[in-house]
């Protein structure tokens, strides 16, 4: 072990989150910043950066000293969708990280104005077929998980809309309840308050089970979209030297984390599912995975980020 393994950390940590405040990655990245700096005896510093589908803060932590004082937030976006939509995303997830644990999932929600007569899921893929390419829907950024889900949605469906992504998700969101864009996919934890508040109106649920949340919801597979089912996971990794004790300890103390009560309940309000702890060497089979699995499915969709 290093010296400055053995005296890790001594310092405040950065943990880089690619998205901006109030987004889904945000959140979870600051219910378990809190507890791991209780856990650790320094400060996490959440280092909001977005732009680029979370590509310029990910190469960023891509490319920090390797010493456990840089922690990466990473999602299904940042290190398997990107892969896919950017020719040159600035960082292989592979070669440049070092996965150390999962934080939770989360499912989308198909949402619309208010003010949109849609009741269904039928019924929005009928407004799209109406003008092919022409009905719009609204992400938080290319590569993202709401970019993604619709994606799927076009290719189950038969249908082609056009993709308006906003800077946020925060603001992608607002162009669907301001009407600026006819639909969009939303983490739930992002859209919940709005629908509850009638500012949205939720037409299906992407899990396989409704949430228990909004038992309101049906699913998109009870709404005859077979096999559509889209939750996207979110987790830790630090660059690829980084010391294997600290790659452990940071794992142990996340795992822990993850099974507090407090921490259970404050995710559970959000609609954010907890996964079964997993090593760093089981987080890094998942992430190789879903690349052999998703950069295939986008090239063939023609989903690009250029």
């Amino acid at each position: 072990m290093s010296a400055g393994a053995q005296t890790w950390p001594s310092r405040p940590i950065r943990l880089i989150v690619p998205l901006a405040p109030g987004a889904t990655a945000d959140i979870i990245a600051r219910i378990y910043a809190d507890e791991l700096g209780k856990a650790l005896g320094q400060n996490i510093l959440v280092d909001n950066k977005t732009g680029a589908g979370g590509t310029i803060a990910t190469a960023e932590g891509a490319r920090s000293p390797a010493d456990g004082y840089t922690i990466m937030f990473i999602s299904q976006g940042t290190v398997v969708f990107n892969i896919g939509l950017y020719a040159k995303p600035g960082y292989d997830p592979v070669k440049d990280f070092a996965p150390v644990a999962l934080g939770g999932s989360v499912s989308n929600i198909l949402v619309v104005s208010p003010t949109n007569p849609a009741k269904t899921v039928a019924d929005v893929v009928a407004q799209a077929k109406i003008k092919p390419g022409e009905m719009t829907y609204s992400s938080g950024g290319t590569g993202t998980s709401q970019h993604m889900s619709t994606v799927l949605f076009e290719r189950d469906t038969g249908i082609k809309m056009q993709h308006v992504p906003y800077r946020t998700t925060p603001a992608g969101i607002m162009g669907v309840v301001n009407g600026e864009v006819a639909m969009g996919f939303y983490n739930t934890p992002t859209v919940i308050s709005l629908i509850q508040s009638g500012k949205l109106k939720a037409i299906a649920i992407t899990s396989e089970q409704r949430s228990p949340l909004m038992p309101e919801i049906p699913t998109m597979l009870e709404q005859g979209i077979k096999g559509f089912v889209f939750n996207t996971w979110m987790g830790f990794a630090v660059p690829k030297a980084a010391p294997d004790p600290i790659v452990a300890r940071l794992n142990t103390e996340l795992i822990r984390i993850s099974q507090l009560p407090s921490v259970r309940e404050k995710l559970g309000a959000q609609g954010i599912d907890l996964m079964p702890p997993d090593s760093p060497a089981q987080v890094d089979k998942l992430v190789k995975d879903e690349l052999a699995l998703w950069v295939p499915i986008i090239r063939a969709s023609g989903a690009t980020a250029e």
